[in-house]
């Protein structure tokens, strides 16, 4: 074992390949929604909960199985995660109706405490001096997955069936669990402590009622009694989720340590950066696939799989932009690569606003884009296990990750708002203003993460911050 301890890489590349299985499962769905409402003959409506559902239980189950990390064996609930993924992934392709893939998606969902008790994993096991690196390319991960999985998706549903998103997500999920079985030790760092039940069940309620009055308002009405209800349970719970953390001898979430100056700027900014960054992607594939001529003068007609090809180049630049983050990190310490990743990510959208009468210029921006979020990502991970307990990084990055995700749900919904606000005299379609407008507010929202990144203390505060 402790030969085995000492193989970084081999360690570093299963967990890399875990993240990369969950981020392709997250995007891939994308491109084949229209596809799959008209296999599954339902509504938009519906067909939209097969990316809902797997956001909801991801963000939920993310915190909960991080703190179970915590105390019981990172690599333990690692392996579990990664098991109740792949039989969601297997159950998928035999799904029969819109009905079961909602559910088999749910259970997917599990899949997203893959980053926070990787992230955890990297920090227990390798040296100081690779730590950065490490977190940044596990980190880089979910950007890369994210632009490799709108390639293959559409392939897949151009030349053959929505059935193998699942078929090819079952393979990566399969062997990144035998891997991490084989390959990734156990960490010996555990935090032995009672359960939270009313903890958990109270953040699990929040989430849900946050996330799906978010993602519901827009087809419920955002003034409705229900939409209105799920925002007003979502305050009440908040409350009494963080009154009842403050009392219990042994919380879920240290509610101290999420009011850290780190880890509370290191959060508001992964909303910012989930908001920035998902309310440019949701649109980029609706734009490049609308067909030009008469009143519409944007747009390329492009295939899924071309359109795949074109975002293609800035994803694959997150292997190279993660790690290197991580190093910046190591050396100038990770606030710097944080404000540089939101600033190169708002000037890449900016130029999506400017810049989008060829392919290729979508391209240049997702240059830009492809090497802003992976710093970003990367160093908002390094900040958070710099900055809490060793026995506390899978929650504390684990909660990282749920502010992410919700931003990114708020992210999608505002951008889907501004097009739909804006059409073309007599019909549906988006005007190209439209387009332009939620690029520029997605692009300033950057902005905004950049500066509140600056807030986030300097090296030689954060990394004595745990010691406390």
């Amino acid at each position: 074992m402790e030969a085995e301890r000492q193989n970084h890489n081999v360690t570093l590349a299963f967990l890399a390949l875990a993240g990369l299985a969950y981020s392709l499962q997250q995007t891939m769905i994308v491109p084949a929604l229209p596809s799959l409402q008209h296999d599954l003959h339902t509504s938009t409506a519906w067909v939209t909960w097969l990316l809902t559902a797997f956001l909801l239980v991801s963000a939920v189950a993310t915190p909960v199985l991080g703190k179970l990390g915590d105390q019981y064996g990172k690599e333990r609930f690692l392996l579990i995660s990664l098991l109740v993924f792949f039989v969601g992934c297997v159950a998928a392709i035999f799904a029969w109706n819109i009905w079961s893939l909602i559910a088999f998606r749910a259970i997917q969902g599990f899949g997203g405490a893959v980053f926070p008790l990787s992230f955890a994993i990297v920090f227990d096991e390798f040296p100081p001096e690779r730590v950065g690196s490490g977190v940044g390319m596990v980190s880089a991960i979910l950007g890369v997955g994210g632009g490799l999985g709108l390639v293959l998706s559409g392939a897949l549903v151009d030349y053959a069936s929505w059935r193998w998103l699942f078929i090819v997500g079952a393979i990566f999920v399969g062997v990144a669990t035998l891997g991490v079985w084989r390959y990734v030790p156990e960490s010996p760092v555990k935090t032995p402590s009672r359960l939270d039940p009313p903890g958990v069940l109270l953040l699990s309620g929040l989430l849900v009622a946050l996330l799906l009055a978010l993602t519901e308002g827009p087809v419920w009405g955002w003034g409705s009694p229900r939409t209105v209800g799920l925002f007003g349970a979502s305050v009440v719970l908040s409350l009494l989720w963080v009154h009842t953390e403050l009392r219990v001898p042994e919380p879920m979430v240290d509610m101290r340590m999420m009011a850290k100056r780190t880890v509370l700027f290191t959060n508001l900014t992964a909303i910012f950066t989930g908001f920035a960054m998902f309310g440019a992607f949701v649109l980029l594939p609706s734009l490049m696939q609308t067909h030009p001529g008469g009143a519409i003068h944007y747009g390329f007609g492009l295939s899924p799989t071309a359109t795949g090809l074109y975002l293609l180049p800035g994803g694959v630049l997150g292997f190279v932009a993660g790690p290197a983050a991580g190093r910046l990190g190591t050396r100038y310490g990770s606030r710097l690569p944080l404000v540089a990743g939101m600033l190169l990510s708002a000037a890449g959208i900016a130029l999506l606003a400017l810049l989008h009468a060829h392919p290729l210029e979508i391209s240049l921006g997702m240059v830009f884009i492809g090497v802003g979020v992976p710093f970003a990502f990367a160093a908002m991970a390094k900040l958070i296990v710099d900055a809490v307990r060793p026995s506390e990084t899978g929650v504390a990055t684990g909660m990282n990750t749920v502010m992410r995700t919700v931003g990114a749900v708020i992210g999608g919904q505002v951008g889907a708002a501004i097009v739909s606000a804006d059409t073309l005299a007599h019909s549906s379609i988006p005007a190209e203003s439209a387009f332009i407008a939620a690029f520029w507010v997605s692009a300033g929202i950057a902005v905004v993460g950049a500066v509140l990144a600056r807030f986030i203390p300097a090296r030689g505060a954060a990394s004595v911050a745990f010691v406390d």
